[in-house]
């Protein structure tokens, strides 16, 4: 029993097949072997053979690194573009245990593909196929740009038969294609394929291999490209000397603009400071827009051409956030193509930088308006510490206004839910900034967003929550409804008010959609007799002046008795023969001051609302005298 492991070494020494391994089991048992020494011998059989395992693993991975290693030499040292592809698709052919391996390439000029290089081929139909663009499984990998595998081609429906390739492929007797794309950039110049004659599974490991040396085939290509150009352009030398010199200054440009932007992000520079780098050194106007924010531009991060101006997205995490726009260069090398993106790349980190520091002091703010609303009995120092340090206006009277999206359409739409979330969270968002830029706090509450702003000179509560209204619905291209508190005056010393006033707000907010005014923003004040309801400061004398004041001032200077006028004619059920009857005066005379009452009030003052509210300022205006 002690060699039987020894056994197992040799045979891991020689390398020899699996079913050697079953062999000291064997004889083992043969030989009248215990349950135990079997077990043993058992374990240690699984055990050499997950070594060999191992080991034939680390053998293939060695062979492929080996060959990747090979084929990067080749490139290196790259004469003859079709012995270095030959070379590839040999190895590929090799290391994957094909049959047969191909390499395709598409010919812009012709319109198609063909091939370019076969190895273990032996049908000539084959060998010098030339096929449709979009046609066969190598179609399907070109449109698409990525991996396909299939182990029936001739079953398997995804991409396009034609007579011409299914005849190619049924002469060469293949069964089982494996095919991964050549791409420079985002485009695809070819395919490189590995096939079998018989149906087999491809597994992971050799797609990632197969897709490796398609990279390494086209990099041979676009280095050979890049030669036959150098050769085309050497050929004349003067216009050669010219394009050595312009390409020293666009590398020197490059790595000005290189340590620029590095010694820009050092020192806390910003956006716009890019841009005036890079114009400097590009020759050009390089100017930062949000307007293509949210939209796919150029695909992995390069550059564009748009008319005369070059356009380099700024985007991070899938995100569009904006663009670098290039005015005034409507010829760029690649290494100026590069120099703007770099910068674009640059913008995008000092932006997710802002926006991350700005996500923050949002988050800040909406927890000093929560303790407002929420404890109000706080230490008032403490709160006013907290607010200097976010640069509130705390000595201005504030406002609070109670906002929320208003659109068409009920909770029974699909995934309405969802999307009154998403509206919520872009409330929030464009309400934090609002109040960023207005010196004053944010937060979101009760399906909506709850501000504290500050009033500017001569505003007014009504004036603050049109603008509100106005401003997130233009940002957010939303109807969106505020409603607006009565000024609350220092409200850091007298936070418990800062609830009351919300309260009212959105008691505003409410009456607003119940009169169809959504969209709109109002204050009480806005609301005539309702709002006088609604306000927690009952503001009679406010309300009486904005009905029927200056029909009151107009009395007082001039001695009318347009006041006592309006009460009779009320009282008489509007009509001037009555009125005249209960004034003791001519009939034109009532006519003349009601036509005086209509230029003061305006000329709907006799539709009911408006009769209504100024019959009941009339009478709170008697109350009061």
């Amino acid at each position: 029993m002690s060699h039987e492991p020894v056994s197992f070494l040799e045979l891991l020494a020689k390398g020899a097949a699996t079913e050697a391994y079953d062999r000291p089991v064997l004889l083992a048992r043969a030989s009248g072997a215990g349950p135990e020494t079997l077990a043993e011998l058992e374990q240690a059989k699984q055990l050499a053979l997950r070594v060999r395992a191992e080991l034939e693993g680390r053998r293939r991975r060695e062979a492929e690194l080996s060959a990747l290693f090979e084929t990067a030499h080749d490139l290196a040292g790259l004469r003859d573009l079709d012995a270095v592809l030959r070379a590839i698709v040999q190895r590929a052919r090799s290391l994957l245990g094909t049959e047969v391996a191909y390499l395709s390439l598409n010919d812009p000029v012709a319109g198609d593909t063909y091939m370019r290089v076969t190895e273990g081929s032996v049908s000539a139909r084959f060998q010098q196929v030339r096929l449709g663009m979009g046609e066969g499984l190598g179609g399907l990998v070109a449109q698409t740009a990525r991996p396909y595998v299939t182990d029936d081609y001739f079953g398997d429906a995804r991409f396009q038969h034609t007579r011409t390739i299914d005849t190619a492929v049924r002469d060469e007797g293949l069964v089982a294609i494996l095919g991964v794309p050549l791409s420079l950039g985002a485009q695809v110049i070819g395919v490189l394929f590995a096939a079998d004659r018989r149906a087999r599974v491809f597994e992971r490991e050799q797609v990632a291999l197969l897709c490796s040396f398609a990279a390494h085939a086209a990099v041979a290509i676009d280095t050979a490209n890049l030669l036959g150009e150098t050769r085309s352009a050497l050929a004349e030398l003067e216009r050669a000397n010219g394009i050595i010199r312009e390409h020293s200054a666009v590398i020197e440009r490059a790595s000005e603009v290189h340590d620029r932007l590095s010694e820009l992000v050092l020192h806390g520079g910003g956006v716009h400071d890019v841009a005036h780098a890079v114009s400097e050194v590009l020759g050009g106007t390089v100017a930062f827009t949000e307007e293509c924010a949210g939209t796919a531009l150029g695909a992995g991060g390069h550059a564009v051409r748009e008319d005369d101006d070059w356009i380099a997205a700024v985007s991070a995490g899938g995100e569009t956030l904006g663009a670098l726009v290039l005015h005034g260069r409507p010829e760029l090398d690649p290494v100026d193509q590069r120099t703007l993106e770099r910068a674009a790349l640059v913008t995008s980190l000092l932006l997710l930088a802002r926006r991350s520091a700005g996500e923050a002091e949002q988050r800040v703010r909406g927890e000093l308006l929560d303790d407002l609303l929420d404890a109000p009995d706080r230490d008032r120092l403490l709160l006013r510490e907290r607010a200097a340090r976010l640069r509130t206006d705390s000595e201005a009277p504030h406002v609070v206004l109670a906002a929320r999206i208003d659109r068409d359409g009920g909770p029974s739409e699909p995934d309405a839910g969802g999307r009154e979330s998403a509206d919520r969270q872009r409330l929030w968002s464009a309400a934090t900034h609002l109040a960023a830029t207005r010196r004053g706090l944010a937060s979101a509450r009760d399906g909506g967003t709850v501000l504290l702003l500050p009033l500017g000179p001569g505003e007014s509560a009504a004036d603050l929550a049109r603008q509100t209204a106005h401003g997130l619905g233009s940002t957010l291209r939303e109807p969106v409804t505020v409603g607006a508190s009565a000024p609350v005056r220092a409200p850091l010393d007298r936070p418990d008010q800062v609830a009351v006033a919300y309260a009212e707000a959105r008691r505003c907010l409410d009456a607003l959609r119940l009169l169809h005014r959504s969209g709109q923003g109002a204050a009480a004040e806005d609301l005539g007799f309702l709002g006088l309801l609604l306000a927690d400061s009952r503001d009679i004398d406010g309300f009486v002046d904005r009905t029927v004041g200056q029909v009151v001032a107009y009395d007082r200077r001039r001695g009318t008795d347009l006041v006592r006028t309006l009460d009779a004619y009320f009282a008489s059920g509007m009509s001037p023969a009555r009125t005249k009857g209960a004034l003791h005066v001519h009939v034109n005379t009532v006519a003349q001051r009601l036509e005086r009452v209509g230029r003061l009030l305006g000329p709907d003052w006799q539709s009911p609302a408006r009769a209504l509210e100024i019959q009941l300022a009339l009478r709170l205006h008697a109350l009061a005298d």
